[in-house]
Parts: structure tokens; sequence; C-alpha cells
């Protein structure tokens, strides 16, 4: 036999052996905890009165494992709050200061689509013309008292109006 299948069989022997121990050791735990109860030859407030007991007896413990499941709950929230902490302190390192550089926005096109493309950029060519006459007419808009039109423009005939009136096409 080969030095691996010795030390898997030795392995499987311990494994067993450690599920019999803990099988005894759950039963002697549960025989001091829990003895075997005897209800032969029990009266019914006898019965009554037992069945109290070990309500209180479970309460205890629901108690217990309440209390014990809120620190797992603490503790764990506690490791992973701590993990996070010691992959922030990992992580950090000292930046370098950056320098302010000053870059035309050729050079900047040259760079980004490469030595190919010659373009010039002249920002304000490309800029529409906007003449004064077109704003002020945009301005003068109709202001009227809007409690005038509300019956009127109220209901579906007053939605026709002003879709009507949006197209440009007044009927």
């Amino acid at each position: 036999m080969s030095f691996q299948s010795l030390m898997v069989a030795k392995a499987k022997e311990e494994i067993e052996q450690e599920i019999v121990d803990k099988e005894e050791e759950k039963e002697r735990y549960l025989a001091e905890r829990a003895p075997t109860l005897q209800t032969g030859g029990m009266s019914f407030a006898e019965l009554q009165e037992l069945c109290r007991e070990l309500h209180a007896k479970v309460d205890v413990v629901d108690e217990e494992r309440y209390d014990i499941e809120a620190k797992v709950m603490h503790n764990t929230r506690e490791i992973k709050d701590l993990n996070i902490k010691v992959l922030d302190l990992r992580g950090k390192f000292k930046r370098p200061s950056l320098r302010r550089v000053r870059v035309s926005a050729d050079a900047i096109l040259r760079s980004l689509l490469g030595s190919k493309h010659k373009v010039s950029m002249d920002l304000r060519a490309n800029l529409k013309s906007v003449k004064k006459e077109d704003t002020e007419k945009e301005k003068t808009v109709e202001v009227s008292d809007w409690r005038k039109n509300v019956e009127a423009m109220s209901g579906m005939e007053g939605r026709k109006k002003m879709f009507d009136a949006a197209k440009g096409t007044p009927q």
C-alpha cells in the first residue's frame, strides 16, 4: 500500500471515531439536561403543573438562544467591519500631487484622435449665430390672464384648441 492510501484510511477512521464521539456526547448531554418523563399515575393537576414547568424551561432556553444569536450577529458584523477596515488600510497609498498643465484644444484632439487627423478647432466658428431680432420676437409672447381661458380650455374641446394652436392651423 502506498503512503497516500494509508493516510486516507487513517483519516477515514478518525472521522468515523469523531462522529461516534459526538453522538455519545449528545446522548450524555440530553440525558443530563432532559431526563425521561414519568407521566404514569399522575393526576390531571400534576400533569398541568408539569406542562407549566416545561414551558418555563422552554422560555428560558429560548431567551438564552436569542441572546446568543444576538451576540453572534453583533460579532459577525464587527468582524465584517474590521475586515473592511483592514482592506482599506492595505489599499491606501500616497497619491502624488498633480501639476496643472495647459493644453490647447488642438493638442487634446491630436492626442485623442492620433496624428492621422489634422483638425484645427475654432470653437467660435462652430457656434450658431443668433440675431437680436429673433430673441426679441420670442420674448414678446402674448401674456394674458389665465383665468379667462380656464373654462374655454377645459375638457377635450379645449385640448383640441390647444393642439391646433400649437400646429398653427386655426379652425
